[in-house]
């Protein structure tokens, strides 16, 4: 017998479907404000010009930028068996980052608005044979409506955060009936587990964080040439996917170090490239030349601030600066992953705000392999140190890459735990067809 939905979430829907002719006013005004693609916004309806491929389809799904980055190398082991892929997510940025590195074949789509609807005419079109939704961003319409069905639901490198769960605690219905639709939840770590677990997820196993075995970032080969030319022997300090705020830390890092190092390059790559022309802003204001990548510009031997607003560049950036700043830690927003930057030899720096990644950042300074700074004076002090003393540089780097190296192996437990479903999706596709 079908469980019955608790209140919240009959009214949760009800509304949604309310709100359904409201949809286009939503789209428009999210497409003035740069977050929709205008030649995309029938995905948002659940449409889609794309046919759906023959044969069993798994579909994975991931918020944005992070999430999807995390996935890319779990979608390419799924591909590798055989099985087509479809991937969602929600914002622009993501999108333009699943052209660029996602493997061939497989399809990319904007994640519909979460009313009835819409959800219908997306699941009746790419009919999944099973669905991952990956850490914490749980669509309640979608979920119900997909186990409904009886698609398979697998949480993959779930995670739920101490204000999420201090949250939902107030609704345990709520999250327990979105929870207990899946038939797996895969969590990051022994804590998330211990979370799901005690909102009601019925079948958890800690499989590790995926993010920890993310890949080297990529970088065309001309571009980085072009790049270390325009660069030459300068000292160089990048400080990568920064929030509001962050910014003038870097660069009143940059006034306090510049004395010292004259020809000091700093790069900064904001978390939303659409804030690049504002950090220019403030570099002039402070008195600084700075440079826009997405102009098209190398920096020049007048920039100080070198500002690549761009996406899927940071490859680029990791592999010119010896020294990365990784941003959202000294605003509070949780941090961002330093695992990228650590596999291709940067020392790494970070505010004290890293709740999202606690467990590698705890793991990183407890063995020497990155450092923590509260301001903009402790983050110009490590800097200077560590641009004068190459050696202490190094020995922090190779502690990193111990460090992650230790704390890998997701992947590989992920795949092992989707295993048994994918051989029971190909077995039901064969037993269909016999």
């Amino acid at each position: 017998m079908a469980e019955r939905l608790p209140l919240t979430l009959r009214a949760y829907r009800v509304m949604a479907r309310a709100a359904e002719p409201l949809a286009h006013l939503l789209l428009a005004h999210r497409l003035k404000r740069g977050k929709e693609h205008h030649a995309r916004l029938h995905e948002r309806r659940g449409e889609s010009t794309v046919a759906r491929p023959a044969g069993p389809l798994v579909w994975v799904h991931g918020a944005s930028v992070g999430e999807l980055a995390a996935i890319f190398p779990l979608v390419e082991r799924i591909t590798a068996k055989d099985f087509n892929v479809l991937v969602t997510s929600g914002t622009v940025t993501s999108a333009k980052l699943a052209e660029q590195r996602l493997p061939p074949g497989v399809v990319h789509q904007f994640l519909p608005y979460d009313s009835p609807r819409f959800v219908a005419r997306f699941l009746d079109h790419w009919r999944p044979d099973l669905a991952l939704f990956t850490e914490s961003d749980l669509w309640p319409n979608l979920i119900v409506m997909s186990s409904q069905r009886a698609i398979p639901l697998i949480l993959v490198n779930g995670r739920v955060s101490e204000r999420s769960f201090n949250r939902w605690r107030f609704a345990p219905a709520t999250i327990g009936a979105v929870l207990r639709r899946f038939d797996l939840c895969l969590a990051q770590s022994s804590a998330y587990a211990a979370r799901l677990r005690d909102l009601g997820a019925p079948r958890i196993t800690t499989t590790g964080n995926l993010k920890l075995d993310v890949p080297e970032a990529p970088a065309d080969l001309d571009s980085l040439t072009a790049l270390r030319a325009a660069i030459g022997e300068r000292a160089t300090i990048a400080a990568t996917s920064t929030h509001a705020g962050e910014e003038t830390a870097l660069i009143e890092t940059h006034r306090r170090l510049r004395h010292s190092f004259p020809r000091l390059l700093t790069m900064i790559a904001p978390r939303h490239p659409d804030r690049g022309p504002g950090i220019v802003e403030i570099a002039n204001a402070a008195g600084f030349a700075a440079g826009l990548r997405s102009h098209g510009r190398l920096p020049e031997a007048k920039d100080d601030i070198y500002v690549v607003d761009t996406l899927g560049e940071l490859g680029l950036v990791y592999r010119v600066a010896p020294i990365v700043f990784v941003g959202g830690s000294l605003a509070s927003h949780g941090g961002q992953n330093p695992v990228e930057p650590i596999k291709l030899g940067a020392a790494i720096l970070h505010g004290p705000h890293v709740w999202n990644f606690a467990e590698i950042y705890s793991a990183l300074d407890a063995a020497h392999g990155a450092e923590q700074v509260a301001d903009a004076g402790k983050l110009a002090v490590r800097v200077g140190a560590w641009l004068t003393d190459a050696g202490e540089r190094s020995s922090v780097v190779a502690a990193a890459r111990r460090t992650v190296a230790t704390l890998g192996g997701a992947l590989e437990h992920t795949v092992a735990a989707l295993d048994p479903y994918l051989m029971q999706i190909r077995l039901e596709r064969r037993d269909s067809h016999a």
